[in-house]
């Protein structure tokens, strides 16, 4: 007779696995990756590569020497997530502090509470807000795209976001075209929206994401920018805002479980980003926008459950 195994709910199978799902996303990644590259060269690859490494080692070494564990690093989440890090970074940020903001992503952000799918707070976000406010200078001085895989020429300068905020440029004179490429200043992932829609469509077609969050974090976004007069298309294509929606916004561990839940949860992500970048004192916002919702997911999740789960449902069924 074969041994019985009790484990909580829910008790769903699928062929598909952790690894499967984080190899997904970082194939997504790839367009992102590679556009990256092209406009800031061989910097950006130090600070992709050293953010991978030192992810991957700070979650083998906990598990290891911390937890007594099994090492998790197998599963690529600690890979995906140094990924995604260096992505929020300039390409330009020493190497020592990208090292130190893969650490504490995924050290802080992910071990310190169980590990993957524990985590309550998206762990590269926390790792980037951990850098922009211990080390502010390094991580608003942003290299200029130099058009071309090779050593960069140190050229720095504002980001069109910044720019924008303080009135140096006006949206009317702002190259759409350029930012969809990603000719444009600002951290590596901010670098073509064509390249990120590319893993949108990538991750939609093979299951791994829905639309819902990303789809309601450009609608509370333009809600705000059209009620404040302000070009919806340039806020989208600026900044963090599609990297985060597609690739950040929509973390299993981090989000609501519910389609009602992934609406709310994505347009008050899209509002409190307009509303840092129109009134606030960041040019940019999508970064705290989503860490402020992952710590609302719980009460959303309790809140809009299905029917079946629902208090309304016992009542009415007693």
């Amino acid at each position: 007779m074969k041994e019985l195994t009790f484990s909580p709910s829910p008790h769903l199978h699928t062929p598909r696995t952790t690894g499967g799902i984080m190899r997904h996303v970082m194939v997504a990644l790839i367009p992102a990756i590679l556009t990256s590259l092209y406009y800031f060269g061989m910097p950006a690859l130090g600070v992709l590569a050293v953010s991978v490494a030192a992810s991957v080692a700070t979650e083998w070494a906990v598990t290891r020497f911390m937890l007594g564990r099994p090492s998790t690093v197998g599963d690529c989440s600690a890979a995906l997530t140094g990924i995604l890090l260096a992505l929020n970074l300039p390409a330009n940020l020493p190497l020592w502090m990208v090292a130190a903001g893969a650490v504490m992503a995924v050290g802080i952000g992910k071990m310190a509470f169980g590990g993957l799918g524990c985590n309550i707070f998206n762990p590269a976000l926390v790792g980037r807000v951990f850098l922009l406010i211990s080390f502010p200078v390094a991580m608003t001085t942003w290299p200029l795209p130099d058009g071309g895989f090779g050593d960069a020429d140190g050229a720095t300068g504002a980001t069109l976001l910044s720019l924008l905020k303080s009135g140096a440029v006006s949206a009317e004179s702002v190259d759409t075209l350029g930012l969809a490429l990603g000719d444009t200043g600002g951290s590596m992932g901010e670098v073509g929206a064509a390249a990120i829609l590319l893993g949108f469509v990538y991750l939609l077609c093979t299951g791994v994401i829905r639309w819902y969050i990303p789809v309601a974090v450009i609608a509370g976004l333009a809600a705000v920018d059209i009620i404040a007069g302000y070009p919806v298309g340039i806020d989208i294509l600026t900044g963090g805002v599609l990297l985060g929606a597609v690739f950040m916004a929509t973390d299993y561990a981090t989000s609501p479980m519910t389609r009602s839940g992934m609406l709310l949860y994505g347009v008050l992500i899209g509002i409190i980003t307009a509303v840092i970048r129109r009134w606030g004192a960041y040019p940019e916002g999508m970064s705290f926008a989503i860490l402020i919702m992952n710590g609302a997911t719980p009460l959303i999740n309790r809140y809009m459950r299905p029917a079946r789960f629902s208090p309304r449902r016992k009542e009415a069924a007693a």
